[in-house]
């Protein structure tokens, strides 16, 4: 069977040496005679694996012993909830950024913990761009934005300055591009979006900022206090998951790091737009200067070349490439292990109908 091009928003595309090694360890992990499916998340084979998938997390994002990374379930949904129930204070109140879909879900989350005020927001614009015109003052808890749009195909360029904590859900751009990360005081990320399958979370939180909500006899397993004490394994973890997200980090690790990934990011992203562009065919969902190096979301302009458009890049191997059913149109997904030979055979397919 050949391998199809895989533009898919997630679960995501991941490297062939990720499958393989897989494989491999769901097989016989280890040469112990045993699969990573079966071993005890308590054995010290998968306990070395929970610690170095922590500890490149911290590498790869240069961070110091003042974070703890932790791997939780429940996606970043769960998170939604856990994170203004962790850090908005009893009786106070955050400042959310409404930037999509996903933004958008957090917020209804995070009402139901406390005062949620929406100090910008695109929605009203269709999510096309990402607001600039905001300011969040000292008087909030926390203020929440979310990196990459992957509905609408907008990303954040830069962060704001803010006199309060910053949280960061990084979905879908996680490890994508550089950033100083020593700026977020919580970053969390659903991993099958750019770094592992689906059914684990990523979690990176400056431990100082815990413990000051005045909440009294929190739920143990929503604590992300507990979690650190029992070094993401409070409940049994999602074994495989997280052993396919450190194989993934660590394939990233060995070829350029992030600054790697993003140069190669920024190749296929300018790639793709700069067809989208030139050719009268195809029309771009957001404005150019908030446009995602990860999700390229776009239109065809002439409907009745649709079909045509449809059965020709499924005939070139493409898959996944369909827009989320809230906005039509196509969405390419261009993550870390995308390669640009991918990226090329859409275009081709692209300019043929120029």
């Amino acid at each position: 069977m050949s391998k199809k091009h895989n533009f898919s928003a997630g679960p995501c595309i991941l490297p062939q040496e990720v499958f393989e090694k897989s494989a491999q360890a769901i097989l016989d992990f280890n040469g112990i005679g045993l699969s990573l499916l079966e071993i005890s998340h308590r054995s010290k084979d998968f306990v070395a694996i929970m610690d170095e998938a922590r500890a490149i997390v911290k590498r790869l994002m240069n961070l110091g012993d003042d974070y703890e990374v932790l791997y939780l379930g429940g996606g970043a949904s769960l998170q939604f909830a856990m994170v203004p129930y962790n850090l908005m204070k009893v009786g106070g109140k955050a400042a959310y950024l409404d930037t999509g879909t996903w933004a958008a879900g957090a917020i209804k989350e995070a009402k139901k913990v406390g005062t949620v005020d929406v100090v910008g927001s695109s929605k009203e614009e269709n999510y096309s761009f990402i607001p600039k015109d905001y300011t969040v003052g000292s008087e909030y808890d926390y203020f929440h934005c979310t990196s990459n749009n992957t509905i609408y195909g907008t990303q954040m360029k830069s962060f704001p300055e803010v006199d309060t904590l910053m949280v960061c859900d990084m979905s879908s751009d996680i490890f994508s591009r550089q950033l100083d990360f020593s700026k977020f005081d919580l970053i969390y990320a659903g991993a099958q979006k750019n770094m592992g399958p689906a059914g684990v979370t990523l979690v990176v939180i400056k431990k100082e900022i815990l413990g000051r909500t005045g909440r009294e006899n929190m739920f143990s397993i929503l604590d992300y206090s507990q979690h650190i004490a029992k070094e993401s394994m409070y409940n049994t973890p999602p074994v495989f998951p997280v052993y396919a997200s450190l194989l993934t980090l660590q394939h990233l690790e060995q070829n350029g790091g992030i600054a790697g990934a993003e140069a190669r990011n920024e190749a296929k992203a300018k790639l793709l737009y700069d067809e989208i562009d030139s050719n009268p065919l195809f029309e771009s969902f957001c404005v150019k200067e908030d446009r995602s190096l990860m999700n390229v979301s776009f239109k065809i302009t002439d409907e009745s070349k649709k079909e045509a458009f449809d059965n020709a890049w499924k005939a070139a191997g493409i898959s996944g490439l369909n827009g989320h059913r809230s906005l039509g149109g196509y969405r390419a997904s261009l993550y870390n292990a995308l390669p640009i030979e991918s990226v090329q055979i859409l275009v081709d397919v692209m300019k043929s109908f120029k």
